[in-house]
């Protein structure tokens, strides 16, 4: 039996730019579908426990809405997965404990050839076809869970890049330098707005078919946890 093809779509941060990214995507794969990773804390986001968006739909198994009657919204990331072509949107809300469950059940639910997911966490229990880490080129604080999933990751996106002009891959390196994230980047390529369909092209050239573990080496360029 032949499983989706996982294109993950990761941040260093959050509002970096992940959501346009996989539009962009959705727009290039017709016919893929899109999971929405949401990680919840019961009364801990934040200050007031009312300011999280999700608390009150957390349990004690992952919550996974699938369909656009469950998860279009207009303007959120999810409604904004559909308008851009999505062949069925998946939301995963979990606690941090839930999120290997979350995200395996969530899978179970695809039925398209590929699937695009977003976020960082999972990537510590699934192996992905290929990671995409987006970063602003101004680079800034790494999450830990962005820390961890650049060890799986494949390419770079600068999301601003372009606004920045010239100098926004070059302000990205010396970010990279000086903060000594440069380490845990290595001989990543770096893709921009303005290369974008170079890496639309790269992720169409891949076979997307094959079994996972047999693409974790070669065109993804790193395998699980270790360096190119």
């Amino acid at each position: 039996m032949k499983h989706a093809a996982i294109v993950a779509v990761s941040g260093f941060t959050s509002e970096v730019g992940k959501t346009t990214l996989m539009c962009d995507l959705l727009r290039a794969f017709p016919g893929w579908e899109a999971i929405k990773m949401t990680r919840g804390h019961y009364r801990s986001c934040g200050k007031d426990p009312h300011t999280c968006c999700v608390s009150h739909l957390l349990s004690d198994q992952p919550v996974i809405r699938s369909g656009r009657e469950q998860t279009y919204a207009f303007g959120k990331d999810t409604g904004r997965y559909w308008d851009a072509g999505a062949a069925n949107v998946h939301w995963v809300i979990v606690t941090d404990a839930q999120v290997e469950q979350g995200i395996k059940q969530a899978l179970e639910c695809v039925f398209a050839p590929g699937v695009f997911i977003e976020g960082n966490s999972f990537l510590d229990f699934i192996p992905a076809d290929f990671v995409v880490m987006v970063s602003r080129a101004s680079g800034g604080k790494l999450k830990g869970s962005a820390r961890r999933a650049l060890a799986y990751s494949s390419a770079i996106y600068l999301s601003n890049a372009s606004a920045e002009g010239s100098d926004g891959q070059n302000q990205f390196a010396v970010w990279g330098k000086e903060s000594g994230a440069d380490k845990l980047i290595g001989d990543l390529p770096i893709y921009t707005q303005e290369n974008l369909p170079e890496l639309i092209a790269r992720l169409q050239r891949m076979d997307l078919s094959a079994n996972p573990s047999a693409r974790l080496i070669g065109e993804t360029g790193r395998t699980r946890g270790l360096p190119n």
